[in-house]
């Protein structure tokens, strides 16, 4: 699953590739939002953490893992 997440006064998003459900995330943000000094910390595919402070956070969107095939295919 693919994670975007928008960061206040930063022209790019992030973004992190999780093996964590979509429910999962929506928990990890719910939770950060509400407390008043959070800190959302999300764990990627390769163990990486990403930590951005809930103040910081202007948008998530979270979509399915775009899975394009890599390489060439033999046509038949």
């Amino acid at each position: 699953m693919e994670v975007k997440i928008g960061v206040a006064d930063s022209p790019r998003e992030l973004v992190v590739s999780s093996g964590q459900s979509p429910d999962e995330v929506e928990a990890l943000v719910n939770d950060a939002l509400r407390e008043t000094n959070g800190l959302l910390v999300l764990v990627d595919d390769k163990g990486r953490r990403y930590m951005v402070p809930s103040s910081k956070v202007a948008y998530i969107e979270i979509a399915p893992a775009d899975r394009r095939p890599i390489g060439f295919a033999v046509g038949k």
